[in-house]
Order: structure tokens, then sequence, then C-alpha cells
């Protein structure tokens, strides 16, 4: 059982604090040196010491404990309950992720984390899984005690966190310490207005070419083939290996992955029992002032799910970070029925979001990150040559 949160900070205090020197607004996502406060502080807290290597521009990424969870079904606790008390009615067994264990497909695992909170009451918190975790169709969420929603961290939250795990596609191998979600933190919200995001694009051009902004800005599929052996897209192979989540560079795509090439001018039918990877047309600049993150699920565009990660750090594709422009990958699955998808139809958008401060270092730009720059790309698991 996970200790309770007053064992866990028994000295902390809701007293307000300052992000740190330089902040420039009192509300919007705090940017890496916001972060290293809240854990100078204590209000992010860490059974080990947390790595450096963690903090991103805006985000944090979070570490697995040493034990998951089998259960029957997901699950939200509720104001009444505890993550714990649910897990002792839902779970079908314990796992040791000491020496490493694979989750299987179809599966529903639950695995406290390493970190824990103790926010104050002017500070929530979000998560998204990791790009790399959605890439490999990996279905993530964060939970925490007494919530009613998922992957949502309520201001003033003192207590552990939690991630409920289902592997889609590939079984992998896990292990303590293995990151596959990031949070970020906020300070009220200031998320942009299509009028700012209008000016933005005006002054930073944020998509290449025109924007078309209508509660966020649109972003379309790229299927554009000039000939019929080009590659648009992969397709994931069903019955494939284990993936090691920690291993970077070593698995070969035909294993797989299987390439997905569509006859120029025509569209690509989505199998809803089919995983793919695409790519957006558009390439995007996020300004080192604000965030980006995908609107939720939109019905209106089409039966399918286009992005699982859905957040992206100041810098994104942005050229004073050594970007040149970063098309987004997108994690595809169709909703129960067929769908066709044309080149150049919007499949989504994404909103800004303004940082209280601009971050010391920005995604790629020293951090060896592994998305900067990118057109069609998969997982940093998989060979490039």
């Amino acid at each position: 059982m996970t200790k309770a949160a007053s064992d866990l900070f028994p000295n902390h205090s809701d007293e307000p604090r300052r992000v740190g020197p330089g902040q420039l607004h009192a509300t919007g996502i705090l940017p890496s040196h916001g972060i290293q406060a809240l854990i100078r502080e204590k209000e992010i807290w860490g059974g080990l010491e947390i790595d450096p290597a963690q903090i991103q521009p805006a985000s944090l990424d979070l570490r697995l404990g040493a034990t998951a969870y089998r259960l029957r079904a997901s699950f939200l606790p509720g104001p009444d309950h505890g993550v714990m008390e649910r897990v002792e009615e839902l779970m079908l067994h314990k796992i040791d992720l000491t020496d490493g264990a694979v989750l299987e497909t179809g599966c529903v695992y639950l695995v406290p984390l390493v970190e824990a909170l103790a926010l104050s009451e002017r500070t929530s918190a979000s998560a998204n899984p990791k790009s790399s975790t959605g890439r490999l169709d990996v279905f993530t969420r964060l939970i925490t005690d007494f919530c009613a929603e998922f992957d949502q961290v309520a201001a003033g939250y003192k207590g552990h966190l939690y991630l409920e795990i289902s592997p889609r596609t590939f079984p992998i191998l896990v292990r303590p310490g293995s990151r596959l979600a990031q949070i970020r933190f906020r300070r009220g919200t200031h998320t942009s207005s299509d009028a700012e995001m209008k000016r933005l694009h005006e002054e930073l051009r944020l998509v290449d070419g025109e924007a078309d902004i209508d509660g966020g800005i649109a972003l379309t599929v790229n299927l554009a083939a000039e000939t019929e052996d080009e590659v648009v897209g992969y397709r994931a192979k069903r019955h494939s290996g284990v993936i090691d989540i920690d291993k970077i560079g070593v698995y070969d795509v035909r294993d797989f992955w299987d390439p997905v090439h569509v006859r120029p001018g025509k569209g690509l039918i989505l199998d809803p029992d089919e995983f793919y990877i695409l790519a957006s047309r558009e390439a995007l600049h996020i300004p080192a002032t604000h965030a980006a993150e995908m609107v939720a699920y939109n019905p209106l565009v089409g039966e399918f799910r286009v992005h699982y990660a859905g957040f992206f750090d100041p810098g994104f594709g942005a050229r004073e970070a050594g970007g040149a422009g970063s098309r987004i990958v997108l994690e595809v699955r169709s909703h129960e029925v067929p769908f066709i998808l044309e080149h150049g139809q919007i499949i989504g958008r994404f909103v800004l979001e303004r940082l209280t401060d601009r971050p010391t270092v920005l995604y790629g730009a020293g951090l060896g990150s592994n998305y900067q720059r990118q057109g069609l790309k998969l997982s940093k698991h998989f060979r490039t040559k």
C-alpha cells in the first residue's frame, strides 16, 4: 500500500510561491525552471532523486515504480476512494518490474509512479503519453486518488500518481524508471484565442503557408505520392516481437511495420482493426513563449483518432531551436468502421497555451530531442537505416 499524502509531505506549506526569477505572467504553463522550483520546494517529490533529464522545456517525464498490477478493467476511483482501494478489488495479479517485465497487448495494467505531488492551491497539472509511447500504440492515462477524470490533477492535490497502461499493438518490456508519460503544470489557464493565434501566425508563421484558424489551427494529412512506390505511412504488423521501451534505435522497421503506399490521386482506407503512422501536411513552428496541444477528438471531422500524445513543447520545429518546421506524426486508428482519408483532409486542430515565462532550454536545442525537424517518423526505438 502507498503512504498517505500527510506522511509523504509532513512539512509542506500551502503558501503560494513564485515560479522563479523573471516570471512574466501570473497564469500559464510553467517552464522548465518553474518545474525545477516546484522540485526544490517539494511540490514535486520522488522516491528517487529526480533526474535533470526528466525535465523538458515545459513538461516533466514520469517514471514507473517497481510494481505493476494487472487489472480486470480500467477504472476511475471517484471522489470517495483512493486508487489502491480500487486496485485491491480489480487486481488479477501483481507483477514485479525490478528485472523487467512484459506488458501484454489487450491487457490493462496500473503502475504506481515514482513521482508524487504536493501542489499549492494555485497549481494544477495534466498529463499525456510521451510521443514515443503513442507511436507504439501504447495507451496510457494518469490517475490520482479521489479523481473523476483521467490525466487531470486538481489544484492543491497532495498524493501519489498512478499510470494506467494498455498496449494495443506491440507487447512492451518495462522496468522501474521507464518513462511512458509526461506531466505539465499550470497556474490558472491561458489558452490562446483564435485572434491571438492569428496574430502569432502573422508574426511567427506557426505553420507553413496559410493557417485555417477556427477553434484552433487546422492540421491536414499528407498522402501526396508522386509514384506508387513512395511511402506515405506505416501500418503496424500483428503478432510481432516485444519492444523494450528503453532501447533506442535497435529494432528493424521491417519486423514491426508494413509501408503504406497510396496511388497518386487516391485516398487511404483505414481498417478499424489496424494502427497507422501518418504525417501532417503542415510543419509546425511552436514559439518559445508557448506550448501547443491537440484539441480532443472531434467526431465532426471523421470517425478516427489521430494523436495519443497531443502535447508539443516550446521550440518544437522552431528555427531558433534548430528546427526548420516539424510535421506532426499522426497515430491513427479508425473507430468501428472503415474510413477513407484523402490527401489534405483536416484531421485535427491544435491550440496554443502561453507559458508563464520563456524556458531556459527549448525543445531540440541541446536536449537531444528525437523528433526535431521530423517528417514521417516512427518512434525512436527503430533504426533509421
